[in-house]
């Protein structure tokens, strides 16, 4: 812990040497203050090329962690100059932000953060090894040069942010592969590479396996996937949550509509019923918790009464529809009633697979009328035999 300080300190040093070389700095901004120390060629060069040039002159404050010249020449020949063509500017944009941190923080705050959100949307990791801080694979060399609108840090490495999608990540990570198989059959694939940004709670294969026998090839089946479309989407939070805000809000509302409870027993971080075995694991489109045990949502229930008024009130809004020549609008209220019905706990197994493929019978019919009158057959089925 001395050789830390002592290494800090150092830094720290160094950070107000360079801030007398630039005479006052806090009395310029962020930008001038990079191009008037002379060695941010690159970064200033970027910014440019990026148009984030306005941003970090305006108010703020930010804090930036700069590359030097030095450490853009680190990246591979002639990856700079590809960065900087016009047609590459969002990629330009999204590295360039995964520097900034909304807000001042100074050096005796970043020693005391295991991770900040930068203005990318993704967290940067902030860790001490041998003495020294890193902000992911990066040292910080100078620290604290105060500007008019942050505060800058230097650093002597370029940090990339993540960019594989959840999917992709998954995937490389290896031992996801019931779950990537459940999301191509629950037809979410699409979800999970999409913009985002998503926050998954991903259960581990070993996590499936804990399952009762027969569990997983049951929920794979055609006729179940409504059912495994919400199983998984309950592991789903919309937005990018990190680990601390997860645990400071003690649950969250997932995409199946269902919240998750978040806590802490025994020392360790629990969503549900699932231990937390890895948190914060970056994608460009969310952020990856990895999970234990497989969450169950609870099932709804609802009566053959309360069925049938369901049944009753999506007739009473599609026909009109249907009767006045917008038959896809109708074939959709029959097809979101139907797909609710699924989802309740104490439908009849016949019932449940004789709605499944009606719907997917529908799906795989590109006439807006077909469908509509197809799903209408299936809610006057269900109608009639709903509490049988």
């Amino acid at each position: 812990m001395r050789q830390f300080f002592k290494s800090w300190a150092f830094v720290i040093a160094i950070g107000f040497s360079l801030s007398a070389t630039l005479g006052n700095a806090a009395e310029k901004d962020i930008v001038d203050t990079a191009v008037g120390a002379g060695n941010f060629k690159t970064l200033a060069a970027a910014l440019g090329a990026a148009d984030l040039v306005g941003a970090l002159k305006g108010k703020g404050p930010f804090t930036v962690f700069a590359p030097t010249d030095e450490a853009f020449a680190k990246l591979p020949a002639e990856t700079v100059a590809s960065l900087l063509k016009p047609e590459n500017r969002d990629q330009l944009i999204g590295i360039l932000t995964y520097h900034v941190v909304p807000g001042k923080v100074t050096a005796k705050q970043v020693v005391g953060l295991k991770g900040a959100k930068t203005l990318n949307g993704q967290r940067a990791d902030i860790a001490v090894k041998d003495g020294k801080v890193q902000v992911d694979n990066a040292t910080v060399v100078a620290t604290d040069i105060l500007c008019s609108n942050g505060v800058i840090h230097v650093i002597d490495s370029v940090i990339l942010p993540a960019s594989d999608d959840i999917a992709a990540t998954a995937t490389k990570a290896g031992s996801f592969g019931t779950l990537l198989a459940a999301a191509k059959a629950a037809g979410l694939v699409d979800a999970l590479t999409g913009t985002g940004p998503l926050t998954v709670f991903a259960p581990t294969d070993e996590a499936f396996a804990k399952l009762p026998k027969g569990t997983v090839a049951s929920l794979l089946k055609p006729e179940n996937k409504n059912q495994l479309a919400a199983i998984l989407k309950y592991h789903v939070v919309p937005g990018r949550v990190f680990s601390e805000d997860a645990l400071a809000a003690k649950q969250a509302k997932t995409l199946q509509g269902g919240k998750v409870q978040i806590s802490v027993s025994g020392g360790k971080a629990k969503v549900q019923n699932a231990n937390l075995v890895a948190t914060d694991i970056d994608a460009a489109n969310g952020v990856i918790h990895v999970i234990d045990a497989v969450m169950l949502p609870p099932q709804k229930k609802v009566g053959a009464a309360e069925a049938r008024r369901m049944i009753e009130r999506a007739v009473a809004k599609g026909a009109p529809l249907y009767n006045s020549g917008h038959h896809g609008a109708c074939a959709s209220v029959y097809m979101e009633t139907l797909s609710e019905l699924m989802e309740f706990g104490d439908m009849s197994p016949t019932l449940t697979r004789q709605m499944s493929h009606v719907v997917n019978k529908a799906k795989h019919t590109d006439c807006p009328t077909k469908q509509a009158w197809t799903l209408r057959a299936g809610l006057d089925h269900a109608y009639a035999n709903v509490g049988h």
